[in-house]
């Protein structure tokens, strides 16, 4: 592939991002995309065989990213006690989360992708969620001293991630007064709210 090729692909790929992100995925033509892209209309099906198929590779892009946060907590939490995991996990996922100047396209695909689910839907969740919540099941089963699958485990774990997701920047958010745009500082002290609320929460379940 030639270089005037990859970069044609690079940005068919940045932005169909956008536009699924901004859309979804059935709202967004081919012809869309090739416009704002300035492609030819063809450069989809010669990259990427169809508009699915770039979904798809639009969406690996967020499953990464999403892996790759899990995995960043995971090595951050190795060898420590099931308290300090949940720390480390919450802190680590907030920081990438709620990053200053992070593009959150990738957050509001995956809401697209949930709310009107495709055949990328699969991938998504066995690829991107799961790793997540089964690192965080077996964190919470440690504290509460049960087995994983305990249906105490998963609302505890529903519960962290709401908190967490609970501070991205949304209209509602706004209109509520919940602060957007954190400082470093405020999503460490944020982070740190949700870590002794949910051990809290975690141990009188336990108890």
């Amino acid at each position: 592939m030639s270089g005037r090729d990859l970069e044609t692909r690079e940005r068919l790929l940045r932005t169909a991002a956008r536009m699924f992100a901004d859309r979804g995925f059935k709202r967004v033509t081919v012809r869309d995309i090739c416009r704002r892209a300035r492609a030819n209309v063809a450069a989809v099906n010669y990259h990427f065989r169809s508009k699915l198929g770039l979904y798809r590779e639009v969406l690996q892009v967020a499953i990464d990213a999403l892996r790759s946060t899990t995995e960043s907590a995971r090595e951050a939490a190795e060898g420590c006690p099931a308290d300090e995991k949940l720390r480390r996990f919450v802190h680590v996922y907030l920081r990438r989360l709620l990053a200053a100047g992070r593009d959150d396209w990738i957050h509001r695909i995956i809401n697209r992708e949930i709310a009107d689910p495709t055949p990328v839907l699969d991938a998504l969740v066995d690829q991107g969620m799961r790793p997540r919540i089964e690192y965080l099941s077996a964190v919470v089963a440690e504290l509460v001293g049960c087995p994983p699958d305990d249906p105490r485990v998963m609302r505890c774990v529903v519960s962290i991630q709401s908190q967490s997701v609970a501070y991205l920047p949304n209209p509602l958010a706004a209109r509520l007064g919940l602060k957007s745009n954190l400082t470093p500082p405020e999503i460490d002290e944020v982070a740190q709210h949700i870590v002794r609320f949910s051990l809290a929460g975690i141990r009188a379940i336990a108890g």
